[in-house]
């Protein structure tokens, strides 16, 4: 692809740079007392520096991560393929390699119209979660939820967190995930068992031992903001995940 060609009006250097958010210099993610007070954990991080935070489309965001509950990562890749090739436009890209094939992220007005029968091939049969994103897509289609609002700069996270909540399907930590990766707020720090580990075992902090209720989720996003820096805890947190998960626990999967 030839710096000169676009995508969706958008130079397309540009646009893949956004995208992979290659304009973020993820060396300086973590802040200068970090380095010093978790060298060990530093020299381990390092080499995950490479791993990249996707900046995806919202409604493609809120979609991908209610497939995500609770299972692989293998199945929500199927989930998410099979969705695009169902309910997506069509498109060919020519490449020096030949046409590549695919489907766009389907339209909100698509998921809106399907069926729970139709949608739940799409879901490994979990009817309650093909219903949880239809109705999710009639609201954002309608307008009752706006998009526009909830990226909004001056909405705080606090604010973002409890307008997606109030969705069926949508709890704090995937409410968390959207923010992360649709909304650009890498300030959002998502919990789930991995990050619990990493906070027990490589800082000690002592509320990861405890059950995840919801004043213990906010306990922790204050803690790993303490350790990592508020402002981009989120970001800096995905690559500890992603670190963990290889350096500990020996996972082969990303």
């Amino acid at each position: 692809m030839s710096t000169s060609e676009s995508i969706g009006g958008v130079d397309a250097a540009e646009c893949l740079r956004r995208y992979f958010t290659l304009d973020v210099d993820t060396g300086n993610l973590f802040p200068d007392h970090f380095r010093v007070s978790y060298s060990r954990i530093w020299g381990m991080v390092g080499r995950y520096l490479g791993v990249r935070l996707l900046r995806q489309a919202p409604f493609e965001a809120m979609v991908t991560f209610m497939c995500a509950q609770g299972i692989g990562m293998g199945l929500i890749r199927r989930q998410v393929e099979m969705i695009a090739g169902r309910y997506g436009q069509p498109v060919v890209a020519e490449t020096p390699w030949g046409k590549i094939r695919a489907h766009l992220f389907p339209a909100p007005s698509a998921l809106a119209s399907a069926t729970v029968d139709e949608l739940s091939a799409c879901t490994n049969n979990n009817r309650i979660r093909a219903a949880n994103i239809m109705a999710m897509a009639r609201l954002v289609e309608s307008g009752a939820v706006s998009l526009d609002v909830d990226q909004s700069p001056v909405r705080t996270m606090e604010e973002l967190r409890e307008s997606l909540c109030r969705m069926r399907g949508i709890g704090m930590k995937i409410a968390d995930c959207i923010a992360l990766f649709g909304f650009g707020r890498f300030e959002a720090f998502p919990v789930d068992t991995h990050v619990r580990q990493y906070l027990r075992d490589w800082f000690g902090v002592d509320t990861a031992r405890k059950s995840l209720t919801h004043a213990n989720y906010l306990l922790l996003q204050a803690e790993a903001g303490a350790i990592l820096g508020p402002g981009h805890a989120g970001y800096a947190g995905h690559i500890l995940f992603h670190c963990w998960r290889k350096e500990v626990r020996r996972m082969t999967a990303y």
